[in-house]
């Protein structure tokens, strides 16, 4: 079973193409005609107010509306009408903001103390190994020497004798050594 959605009655935009017989040579909303006059009329008190004379001001004031009026309709759709948007603007422009000022005043080096004396880089004192650090080395290494000296013995005591993979491989018995 297929359920009919209403999407095509909102695919057919309402373009009014302009009078009967004379129609003009591009498509445009009927809420883009609107937005356009609004536009334009307000485009027009500003340049007129900067000084600019009227020819100028009419020519530029078409250029500058259609620019407008093309980014105005493109963010307004039969899900996001005229009144949505400019609600939607509204809010963003009285919306609270957070506070950018800083607070203090301007920052000032008249408490940075101030030498008149480079400071000197030092000479590198050899190092110098203290008679305690040697004698405690000397007793380690001879400690080291003395397990070593156990582990050798360890490996070379009687009954131990060597397999046919050399040195630890195992411990033969006498009764495995005569066979």
């Amino acid at each position: 079973m297929r359920i009919r959605t209403d999407d095509e009655v909102y695919r057919v935009d309402a373009v009014w193409l302009g009078p009967p017989r004379a129609t003009m040579p591009w498509r445009a909303r009927y809420v883009a005609w609107g937005v356009g006059v609004f536009v334009f009329l307000v485009v027009l008190t500003v340049e007129r107010r900067l000084g600019i004379d009227l020819f100028w001001s009419i020519a530029w004031g078409i250029v500058v509306t259609v620019l407008l009026t093309r980014m105005i309709t493109s963010k307004i759709s039969h899900e996001r009408p005229l009144s949505a948007v400019s609600a939607m603007w509204l809010r963003e422009l009285t919306a609270p903001r957070e506070a950018t000022s800083g607070q203090g005043g301007a920052v000032s080096a008249t408490r940075v103390r101030v030498n008149t004396d480079r400071p000197r880089k030092q000479a590198k004192r050899p190092r110098q190994t203290s008679e305690k650090k040697a004698q405690r080395n000397r007793e380690r290494a001879d400690r080291a020497r003395a397990k070593a000296r156990q582990r050798n013995q360890r490996r070379n005591r009687p009954g131990r004798q060597e397999t046919k993979r050399g040195r630890g491989g195992g411990v033969r018995t006498s009764t495995q050594a005569r066979a």
